[in-house]
């Protein structure tokens, strides 16, 4: 049997282009929903940031908080009207954006798609991106997994792993602040880190590259093929170092 490569993160919403590139070099992605939600303020999984008026701009969706802990996937959109507003926000700063027209139908759906469980639209969200893109990678969901009593971060994810049998785990760049990398040697696992780099594209009314928004903001301004052209070349970059 040959490398698996697998990599694990939250359910984010609207992602980055990192988080999509992470998914496109991975065999299997496992969205970790059952993790605790964050009690005050916004996370990526409820927030991301739109080019608006020509500056990075957050938006953040709004969740219902009840008392206590509760994890992600038991985490609901608070109301519908945020879909709206949102709709309202894109079609006035991409309307103009080469791709626009192209692909408005297609990601207006995706936002549009009624679904009370946060974790479970987010989780949509991506899947329909990473079909459009034409990736292979399998998709898992962590609350399926049993993954026994958990000691820690990284024992969580050494667990995640090898229940679907993987031989690599491709980690974000600031994994280095919290993992046990001694436990991956421990268990055979070999720990990678995303390789993503910037490119840079025309953004409408933006004086320099945005980076860090939402992967809909290159859809709209690139379209779907030059984007997965992108990821292609910034791999063979690397492979060809």
């Amino acid at each position: 049997m040959g490398n698996i490569i697998v990599s694990i993160h939250q359910p984010n919403f609207m992602p980055w282009l990192g988080y999509f590139y992470k998914i496109w070099k991975s065999d299997i992605f496992i969205f970790l929903d059952d993790v605790q939600f964050i009690k005050t303020g916004a996370s990526y999984t409820n927030r991301v940031s739109l080019n608006i008026a020509g500056e990075s701009t957050p938006v953040t969706i709004p969740v219902k908080r009840p008392s206590g802990v509760w994890n992600i996937n038991q985490t609901e959109f608070a109301n519908e009207r945020w879909k709206k507003k949102l709709l309202k926000t894109i079609q006035g700063n991409y309307a103009k954006s080469p791709y626009f027209k192209a692909n408005r139908e297609f990601i207006f759906e995706l936002i549009n798609r009624e679904c009370s469980s946060y974790s479970e639209y987010n989780i949509h969200f991506v899947k329909e991106i990473s079909k459009r893109l034409g990736f292979e990678t399998e998709f898992r969901v962590s609350s399926e997994i049993d993954k026994g009593q958990i000691k820690n971060a990284t024992d969580r994810i050494v667990k995640l792993v090898k229940s679907v049998n993987g031989t690599h785990y491709l980690s974000g760049k600031g994994g280095d602040n919290y993992q046990d990398n001694n436990l991956y040697i421990d268990n055979k696992i070999e720990l990678i880190y995303n390789d993503f780099v910037y490119f840079e594209y025309k953004q409408p009314r933006a004086e320099n590259f945005i980076k860090g928004l939402s992967i809909i903001d290159a859809v709209f301004n690139i379209g779907f093929e030059n984007l997965k052209r992108e990821f292609v070349e910034i791999n063979n970059k690397k492979d060809n170092r």
